[in-house]
Formats: structure tokens, C-alpha cells, sequence
């Protein structure tokens, strides 16, 4: 009997599990030490990944949601592109949605491992470029009608060929983007993460050969799949509706409706999306990154131990809609706000779904990305520069039974892996000077249990012109609380872009947009926070007055919306109109 028809031994299993992490892990300290742009060594918007010869995610690493759920598509979409065509020392490059890519800021690379002669692995990162070319710098352009005004769509293509770096196609790649030195930097950066990763994986045969390996990932996806199937038969079967609403965000197209339906048989679990038309904006959704916002929403309510692998969606079955719609898109659809819009949306309906089939486990949504791109000509240097700041979509998580949301944990999509970076090494980047960037006060969802913080991020330009470019939503609709958290007062959880001119007069921006301010004005950015989770009225008043006294929530508000009186000159309790307040909520809510 070979190695790989028996079982394998706990002790080995172990020792390769931790192999496998330690390689994931190595490839993205790599990646976050020698990336050159503030999106990567920053704010970590970068996704690593192991994949084996089939080929199979059999390790994600603790990275970003929305990379990671398209990354087993895409991955099977390169490797059926070139077929047999593929050779030790190869490494491929890809980012078009239409081979199954999340938005074409996403570059991903792959690179085939190989073991005397055999491929055996593959070592896979993908992160968030900080520019693709097309008119809009960081990619996001609002008025896009087609995917070809948005960038520069590279299918898969080789950049380097059985070890022999193309130079020419490279070339080509950084010549269509600005801020060429940056994205120098951040390719050679995934080229290493992908190195090391290959290394890791080789010493790891060396020691234990193929096909123990191969047994042990085996027995890691057999556990994986086992975790999500016990989940899965725990819930009762039967036909279960979620459904989400998606903001109109400046296409003047009105609010759009995202809506799952999962279909619970046994161990097995079927998930139907119906979403409307594509339109002619950028928000629709290619399948690959479609399949990130289906699993996302699956694994909040799932939250089912480690591993996390391939194994872990042997039971489900999605079905994406028909081709040519929102959350289906089909070329030449533009897409590129669809990793946070309408992905995010989508997640949250299929999340709903399953909390109908199990209300037990029914949690508050995390707050949308609603966030701002920023680019101009550094005057000290000549040199164009252009960066996603992601500290301006870090927003506040959802509340859940147990629990407040915590602050400044989100976006939905990025899940708790995004990193805001330091403000000083912002500044030393780039010329500009940061003013702010802190929790926003009220901004977190009302309940029983309250929902995290979104941010505020202030900045100015430095002796430049410098754009700015608005995307996302939350700019309408707050958050979605849950188990009955009311929106008292929903202007305060909103997302919104204000421009503060030098004479005090400030523009406030609600939909997508792109602006251009100059030194004296500032752009400051306010991301919505979690959804509130119960009846606000129910929260503790020790909690209100806690959070009254660190900011989180104004005297106004703790007043509004739970019915806690504080004055503001001894920051006490005054528990006598406190008690008549909140007598009179419950005798209001009696009478619904």
C-alpha cells in the first residue's frame, strides 16, 4: 500500500501543516519588507496562497476575503489556459476579470513549483497595484461605460519563461501605469513572496517526498470539508431568502437588489444568486469575484475552525445567475469599485440567507468601504504618484449576541486584514500633510450591543494640485444592524467626502466622483460604521456613559438613540429622566 492510500500519521500531519503555514506566512513577511508602495507594505492589500498540482487551494492564508475566494477560479483558469504549456521556471501574470480576476487592480502571480521533473505546487500572490493605467490614476474611474475606459486588462501571460525574465512584456505592463518605480518595486515583491514560498515548499518534499505530502494536504482538505459539512447538517433543511440593497451611488440608475437563495439538503448546500441587469457604471461583478462575495458571506456565518482550504467548499454549489447581470457580468462590463461594490452587498445577502436558516447565529453587518484614491505630481521629485489610501475605508465591524463591533476593523470585504499604516510614513511618501484620522463619533450602528467605529482621514496636498477620486457607498443607507437594532438616526452613520475649502466653506460629496483640490483645502473622508445589534434602549447605561466619555458616542446621541441623559458639564447619569426615558420607549414599542 502506497503512503498516500493510508492514513497518515497525526504527528507528520502536524509537522506538514505547520510547513504549510510557515510557507504562507514567510511569503507575505516578504511581501510586506520589500514591497515599495504604501497599498502594499502599508496597508497589506496583498493575498498569499498555496495551491497543489490538481489544482486546489490547500492553504489560504489570513489575508483578504475578496482575493481569496476568486484566487480558486482564477488559478483554475490559468492552469487550463496553458495546459501542458507549462514549465519549471515559469511565472504568469494575470488580472482580467474575464479569466475569472477580481477587478483589474488585482494582479496576481503564479508560479509552478516543480519536483524532479513533476509539478507539484503552486506558490500564488495577488495584490492591490497601486495603478493600472486608463484615464482615472489608481484605476477607479466613475464614468467608465466599458471595461476598456477603466485600465490596462492583462489576461495570462508569461513574465517569465522557464526562468528567462521577459523583460519586453514587462516593460509593456509598468508602461501603460503611472508611477512606474513604485510598481517596479511591488512586482519584483511578489516575485519573491512566490520564490520563497517555492522554497519552503521543495524543502518540505525533500524531506518527506511527494507522496506523503500529498497525503497529508489530503487529510487537511478531508478536515476541512468535514468541519463545514458538520456545520451544514446542523441546520435544518429547507429553502432559506437573504436579500441587500445597493445604494444608488451616482449612477442615477436607483438603488439595485441583490437577493440569495440557498437550498439546505443534508450536508450539501445550494446557493442561488439573482441580481439585476449589468449597467453601465462601474459596479458589476465578474464571476470570479463574484465567487469571493458568495464565500465571504458563507464564512461569516459558518466561522468554522482552521483549516482553511479548497476542502472547505466541497459541499457547496453556486449558481451565479444569469450571464450579464450585476453580480454575473459579462464583457465588456466596467467593474473596477466591484471588489468592495456591489461585492459587499452580495456578501451580505448570502449572509442573511443563511441566518435565516439558523436566526441563533444572526450577526450585525460590517461597514461598506466608502473611500477616497489620491494622485498628483510630487514637487519635490517631478514624479507622479498615485495611491489607494486604505486607511479611508477602514470602518467599524458589526455587532454581534455577545459582543459590541470593534472600531476601525473593517471593511466588510477586507474582513479585519487591512492595515491603515502609520501617518508619519504617509507623510514621508508622499507630499501631503495628514490632519486626521481617527474613530468618527457616532458613527458606530445603535443596539444593545453597538456596532464598531468607522474613521475620519483628513488630508492636504503639499505645495501641488493634488486629485481625489471618491468610491464605494454608505453614503445612504447606514449599516445593517440585526435582531431589531433601529436606525434612530442614520444621517450619523452615514460615509461621506467633504472638501474644506481655505475660507471655511465645505463641498459635501455623497456619490462617486472625481475632484481636484490645492494646498490651503483639505479632502476629509468619513467611513460608516458597524450595524448595531438589539434593541438599543436594552444597552447598559454604564456602557453609554462609557462610551460617551471616550467619544464614541455624542451626549446628543446617547440620548436619541438610548435614551441615556448625561450632563455634559459632570459627564453623569441623570438616572431619574434616564428611567422615564427609556419607560417611555418601552411603552411606545408595546403600542407598535
Amino acid at each position: 500500500m502506497s503512503t498516500s492510500q493510508r492514513s497518515i500519521d497525526p504527528i507528520t500531519l502536524s509537522v506538514v501543516r505547520g510547513a504549510l503555514e510557515t510557507a504562507q506566512r514567510e511569503m507575505t513577511t516578504t511581501l510586506e519588507k520589500t514591497a515599495r508602495s504604501s497599498v502594499f507594505n502599508l496597508a497589506h492589500d496583498y493575498s498569499n496562497a498555496l495551491f497543489d498540482h490538481m489544482p486546489e487551494m490547500i492553504l489560504q492564508g489570513q489575508d483578504i476575503p475578496i482575493h481569496l475566494g476568486s484566487l480558486m477560479p482564477a488559478m483554475k483558469a490559468v492552469a487550463e489556459y496553458y495546459g501542458d504549456d507549462i514549465h519549471e521556471g515559469d511565472v504568469i501574470y494575470h488580472n482580467d476579470p474575464v479569466f475569472m480576476g477580481s477587478h483589474i487592480l488585482d494582479c496576481c502571480m503564479y508560479k509552478p513549483v516543480f519536483y524532479e521533473g513533476e509539478l507539484v505546487f503552486w506558490t500564488v500572490c495577488k495584490g492591490h497595484v497601486t495603478d493600472i493605467g486608463g484615464p482615472v490614476p489608481a484605476g477607479y474611474n466613475p464614468d467608465a461605460k466599458e471595461i476598456y475606459a477603466e485600465g490596462l486588462r492583462i489576461p495570462p501571460i508569461k513574465i517569465w519563461e522557464k526562468g528567462v525574465k521577459r523583460t519586453d512584456v514587462i516593460n509593456l505592463i509598468h508602461s501603460n501605469m503611472r508611477s512606474r518605480r513604485n510598481q517596479e518595486g511591488d512586482l519584483n515583491a511578489q516575485y519573491g513572496a512566490c520564490s520563497v514560498g517555492e522554497r519552503n515548499m521543495i524543502a518540505l518534499l525533500d524531506k518527506y517526498g511527494v507522496e506523503t505530502v500529498r497525503a497529508a494536504i489530503e487529510e487537511l482538505k478531508n478536515m476541512a470539508d468535514n468541519h463545514m459539512r458538520t456545520l451544514i447538517s446542523s441546520i435544518p433543511d429547507g429553502q432559506y431568502h437573504g436579500e441587500a440593497v445597493l445604494e444608488d451611488s451616482g449612477h442615477g440608475l436607483g438603488d439595485l437588489t441583490i437577493s440569495a437563495d440557498i437550498e439546505i439538503t443534508d450536508s450539501n448546500v445550494y446557493i442561488k444568486i439573482t441580481s439585476p441587469p449589468q449597467v453601465p457604471y462601474f459596479i458589476n461583478s465578474y464571476a470570479g469575484n463574484s465567487m469571493s462575495g458568495v464565500l465571504l458571506g458563507l464564512m461569516m456565518f459558518a466561522q468554522v475552525d482552521p483549516p482553511y482550504n479548497e476542502g472547505l467548499y466541497r459541499c457547496v454549489t453556486v449558481d451565479l445567475g444569469e450571464h450579464g447581470t450585476l453580480c454575473n457580468a459579462k464583457e465588456p462590463a466596467p467593474h473596477v469599485n466591484c471588489t468592495t461594490t456591489p461585492m459587499e452587498t452580495l456578501t451580505d445577502a448570502v449572509r442573511m440567507a443563511f441566518e435565516a436558516a439558523a436566526p441563533d447565529r444572526v450577526i450585525a453587518s460590517w461597514g461598506h468601504a466608502s473611500g477616497i484614491n489620491i494622485s498628483g505630481i510630487d514637487p519635490t521629485t517631478g514624479e507622479q504618484y498615485v495611491t489607494m489610501i486604505l486607511a479611508s475605508i477602514i470602518s467599524g465591524a458589526g455587532a454581534t449576541q455577545q459582543m459590541d463591533g470593534w472600531h476601525a476593523c473593517g471593511p466588510l470585504c477586507c474582513f479585519g486584514a487591512l492595515s491603515s499604516g502609520d501617518i508619519e510614513l504617509l507623510e514621508y511618501q508622499y507630499p501631503i500633510l495628514i490632519h486626521k484620522y481617527g474613530l468618527a463619533e457616532d458613527s458606530g450602528g445603535a443596539g444593545k450591543h453597538r456596532g464598531g467605529c468607522g474613521t475620519v482621514w483628513e488630508v492636504e496636498p503639499l505645495g501641488h494640485d493634488m486629485t481625489v477620486v471618491a468610491f464605494g457607498e454608505g453614503r445612504e443607507y447606514p449599516t445593517m444592524g440585526a435582531a431589531g437594532a433601529e436606525q434612530i438616526s442614520p444621517e450619523l452613520k452615514l460615509g461621506r467626502l467633504e472638501i474644506v475649502h481655505e475660507d471655511g466653506v465645505t463641498d459635501l460629496y455623497k456619490q462617486n466622483t472625481v475632484t481636484q483640490i490645492s494646498p490651503g483645502e483639505r479632502a476629509r473622508n468619513t467611513n460608516p460604521g458597524g450595524g448595531g445589534y438589539g434593541n438599543s434602549f436594552e444597552r447598559d447605561i454604564a456602557a453609554v456613559l462609557k462610551d460617551v466619555r471616550e467619544r464614541i458616542i455624542s451626549i446628543e446621541a446617547a440620548k436619541l438613540e438610548y435614551g441615556v441623559v448625561v450632563d455634559p458639564k459632570t459627564l453623569q447619569v441623570d438616572e431619574k429622566q434616564t428611567a422615564a426615558l427609556r419607560e417611555q420607549q418601552k411603552q411606545q414599542k408595546k403600542i407598535a
